[in-house]
């Protein structure tokens, strides 16, 4: 059983930038492809970013590309999101998750629904 535990989100106004992170327990770090996922207010959950086992693979939404990066740092059992240039529109839950069976594409595009979730983090932009 793994448990993930996310922070790091807040209230920062447009333009601005929050580093959200998710730490992990439980099982070996390294067996699971990690993510990040936000739901806002009336709206699916979509996949926003993910990261291979390995730190060789990431991917994007169109939504965040170029703005967001993730990384993991295996040592810390740790996950990070770095969010720039911030929106009104990033304004959602954002939860961490993970998976030992598929890739970070299919992740993130949910064709497969991880299989553990943090409890999530509130991130709001301000206008």
């Amino acid at each position: 059983q793994v448990q993930l535990v996310e922070s790091g989100g807040g209230l920062v106004q447009a333009g601005g930038s929050l580093r959200p992170s998710c730490v992990a327990s439980g099982d070996t770090f390294t067996r699971y492809v990690m993510g990040w996922f936000r739901q806002a207010p009336g709206k699916e959950r979509e996949g926003i970013s993910c990261i291979s086992k390995n730190n060789t693979n990431t991917y994007y939404a169109d939504s965040v590309k170029g703005r967001f990066t993730i990384s993991r740092d295996n040592a810390k059992n740790t996950v990070y999101l770095q969010m720039n240039s911030l929106e009104p529109g990033d304004t959602a839950v954002y939860y961490c998750a993970g998976s030992s069976i598929i890739t970070a594409q299919a992740m993130c595009n949910m064709w497969v629904s991880p299989r553990y979730w943090g409890q999530g983090t509130q991130v709001t932009v301000s206008s």
